[in-house]
């Protein structure tokens, strides 16, 4: 039986720790800490045999040496063209990575940062696809752009944005709320999202996560996924003509959303 569950890290990281109960083996995405990782790992009795690295960022690679340190034959995935050198398994976006019987398709996802790939199966694990996104997509947000163009992030969402609905989308922050809070000042009459944001409230004030989403309740509520939504559109238009920006084409939207976000 396959489980994944979030393991805490630092203020509001996620990391991610796909098992296997038939064979104990586990594989950890983004380990910004190793103390964490090593915790549960010995609670949960699992050894700890594949690190998948969605991008370089220290707070998702900084447990790794250590990690290696406790499970010296451990592989580690990440991308080949990384500034992060500390992977042994290097992959490009088109390629597969296969863990026990699972199949992850490597998704090229720059924009937060130029390195930065996401790791997609359509096994099934409770019920759903499995996406690991590390920063490009978060719950009703997405990263901010450290090395990318609004361009590539908009192209990167958009290879995601086509996955299958159904997907649950394992992102590596807890933004939920602030994303919110940044989301209706943009579409203040969605119901939707007042009524989501209500629900992830009562989520966090129960100490519970808002990780994992679903894809679907993403393309119908997160601005950044909806850069072509006639109520985004016009949002965005009326803040590009009270700013000089431009509005004039699906990148020009996506790109006014994003700088909003990052003035809000």
């Amino acid at each position: 039986m396959l489980t994944i569950s979030a393991i805490p890290a630092f203020s509001d990281n996620y990391i991610w720790c796909l098992s296997d109960t038939a064979s104990d083996k586990a594989l950890i995405v983004d380990p910004g800490q190793a103390q964490p990782v090593l915790d549960h790992l010995a609670e949960n009795g699992l050894t700890l045999d594949t690190i998948l690295v969605t991008h370089h960022h220290p707070d998702h690679v900084g447990g790794v040496k250590e990690l290696l340190s406790r499970f010296p034959d451990c592989r580690v995935t990440g991308p080949a063209d990384s500034p992060y050198k500390g992977s042994t398994n290097l992959v490009h976006p088109g390629d597969e990575v296969i863990w026990e019987d699972i199949t992850f398709q490597v998704l090229g996802v720059p924009g937060h940062t130029l390195d930065h790939i996401a790791y997609f199966t359509d096994v099934e694990v409770n019920g759903r696809p499995v996406l690991f996104c590390g920063d490009t997509l978060f719950v009703c947000g997405c990263g901010r752009l450290f090395e990318g163009s609004p361009e590539q992030m908009r192209q990167s969402l958009q290879t995601l944005r086509a996955l299958p609905g159904k997907t649950a989308v394992y992102c590596a922050h807890e933004y939920t709320l602030a994303n919110l809070r940044f989301a209706r000042s943009w579409l203040p009459e969605d119901e939707g999202l007042r009524t989501f944001e209500q629900e992830c409230q009562a989520a966090r004030d129960a100490g519970e996560p808002t990780v994992p989403s679903i894809l679907e309740n993403e393309k119908r509520l997160n601005p950044f996924l909806r850069w072509d939504d006639p109520a985004v559109v016009d949002s965005a238009r009326a803040y590009c003509s009270s700013r000089g920006l431009p509005a004039d084409s699906d990148n020009a939207i996506f790109a006014a959303i994003r700088h909003g976000k990052d003035n809000f």
